[in-house]
């Protein structure tokens, strides 16, 4: 599986933004869309690319339609959900959240949102059936997607074997905007 982080987000600094759909700069997506473009050409891949619901990664999908991709929205693909923190600034979040998030990290969950340890599932879940039917269909060629940064170091763990990590500070610093991934699993 080959995964892009989707583009940097407008106005999202200081935000909490896991779910939240926010807008991303036409110019940066029509970036990411051609850097797909040129990696499906150069190693001769089908045109077709996978996206989370969210914005950031959906109008990626939509660009490349335009240049005669398939993209298809793949729910299990979205960021993780902070529920109640979602949107907020992380200054307005109480700190004996952040703390007991700290404290409890793969199974801590905002009200209304998803632990580390659910993400883990749902990535680990879809993975399985990706293989599956990989396996049925062919497995020579790979998944291609646009994802978020939380998924892909939550997929990197999983296709290394690794499990949630229960402390902050195992937990990987994100991929770069518009960085290609390769995932084997």
């Amino acid at each position: 599986m080959y995964i892009w982080r989707h583009p940097k987000p407008i106005e999202a600094k200081g935000l909490c933004i896991g779910q939240t759909d926010i807008a991303v700069d036409v110019r940066k997506i029509k970036r990411l869309a051609n850097k797909i473009e040129r990696f499906v050409r150069l190693h001769q891949l089908p045109k077709v690319i996978l996206v989370s619901p969210l914005r950031r990664s959906l109008a990626v999908g939509q660009i490349l339609e335009e240049r005669g991709f398939q993209y298809y929205i793949v729910p299990e693909l979205a960021e993780i959900d902070f529920g109640i923190w979602e949107g907020r600034s992380w200054e307005e979040i109480a700190k004996q959240d952040i703390d007991d998030w700290c404290n409890d990290f793969a199974h801590f969950a905002p009200t209304g949102g998803e632990s580390l340890y659910q993400l883990f599932i749902r990535i680990e879940r879809w993975m399985n059936i990706m293989t599956i039917e990989k396996g049925i269909n062919d497995a020579s060629v790979p998944i291609m997607a646009v994802g978020h940064a939380g998924w892909i170091n939550a997929a990197k763990m999983i296709a290394e074997g690794k499990s949630v990590p229960t402390t902050a500070n195992k937990w990987p610093c994100p991929v770069d905007y518009l960085e290609r991934s390769q995932l084997d699993f």
